[in-house]
């Protein structure tokens, strides 16, 4: 309820309410794109990304969902075209993609905790379908069914990527404990 009062005031022009969404909403979504990127400035850039989109449309915006859940898969297809992007410019072909936004501190605070940090290395090892799957699921708190829908992919789809995705970090972290004891 209190995000479709903020939206409201935000088309009213209320920078307060627009501050608070960002507030509210921007760790969330640093630790989704860190997650999907693995790389800490161009996650705050794609985060910055979806907030200026989010501020130019705003006017036409309806809030029929969560807005949580709509802004966090504003990051993951973002994540996935810079993800693209990438990939197109380590074969040396030539996207057409806008710049980024100036980035602030925030992520840096997020990272610094040792756990995350074992996570996110962990989640790195994943192929990125499967890492988008766990993020939106646990982190987004979105249905398989939304997920599925969002990414246009079946309902399966979306499960299998889930579940493997988790069995491998599952292993990971096993491998990581026999390391640690020498066994």
């Amino acid at each position: 309820m209190e995000d479709k009062l903020l939206v409201l005031r935000c088309k009213r022009g209320s920078r307060d309410a627009l501050g608070r969404i960002y507030e509210k909403h921007k760790k969330d979504l640093l630790i989704l794109a860190i997650a999907l990127l693995n790389d800490t400035s161009t996650a705050e850039d794609v985060v910055h990304d979806v907030f200026v989109t989010f501020v130019k449309t705003v006017e036409k915006f309806r809030l029929t969902g969560s807005l949580k859940g709509y802004l966090l898969t504003c990051v993951a297809n973002r994540a996935r075209n810079t993800n693209k992007a990438r990939h197109l410019q380590s074969v040396g072909l030539d996207p057409a993609e806008a710049g980024g936004s100036d980035s602030d501190e925030p992520a840096r605070l997020i990272i610094c905790n040792e756990q995350l940090q074992q996570l996110g290395h962990a989640m790195s090892q994943l192929p990125y379908e499967q890492r988008e799957a766990i993020l939106l699921h646990l982190q987004g708190t979105k249905t398989f069914r939304a997920i599925a829908k969002s990414l246009r992919i079946s309902v399966n789809t979306v499960k299998s990527r889930y579940r493997y995705g988790l069995d491998k970090l599952g292993s990971i972290f096993s491998e990581e404990r026999r390391n640690e004891t020498g066994r």
